[in-house]
């Protein structure tokens, strides 16, 4: 095809057209996903590990709130937690409200862990988002936070106001 003609490509050169929403939305997935994938791999561990550490940071869910908020069912969770005790990165103990449920807890060497693919995921967003400006990236910020939050109220949580033992996802939180 001649140079001069052109089709909507799936990434635009800055400042040129734009993908349309959900094409942007699904290539910016993509490019998290990208970043996301590479920092488990260099942690060794897999994307869903790297979810599970990162959702324990600040919570003490029991496996069925875990499986809800990974979207997966229960049995596959039991097992990603098992591996994850195996390795040292999470215990489980029993739930101070239901005695027949436990929690599952996030070690020091599991904190190390995330707190070392947080920073490495940090500097890979920054590189992506590198081409904005600030008062740019605070919109992305606000808007991707909106989007997260409705669809976490629409599975029946509220991920802004976790308070401990009355919420899904909940515990005391840790500093």
């Amino acid at each position: 095809m001649p140079p001069t003609e052109r089709h909507a490509v799936l990434t635009p050169l800055p400042g040129e057209g734009d993908l349309g929403l959900v094409d942007a939305l699904a290539q910016l997935t993509f490019a998290v996903q990208g970043v996301l994938g590479r920092t488990a791999a260099a942690h060794d561990l897999s994307i869903v590990q790297l979810r599970l550490l990162g959702i324990l940071r600040d919570r003490r869910p029991a496996i069925k709130e875990l499986a809800t908020f990974l979207q997966l069912d229960k049995s596959s969770v039991t097992g990603l937690v098992d591996r994850a005790q195996e390795r040292g990165l999470v215990t489980r103990d029993a739930s101070p409200v239901d005695r027949r449920s436990v929690r599952v807890t996030i070690t020091a060497a599991g904190r190390e862990l995330v707190d070392r693919a947080q920073a490495d995921v940090e500097a890979e967003i920054a590189v992506l988002v590198a081409g904005l400006n600030p008062a740019q990236r605070t919109r992305l910020s606000a808007t991707a936070s909106l989007i997260v939050a409705a669809d976490a109220r629409r599975r029946g949580f509220d991920i802004f106001n976790v308070k401990p033992d009355d919420h899904p996802f909940s515990s005391a939180r840790r500093s």
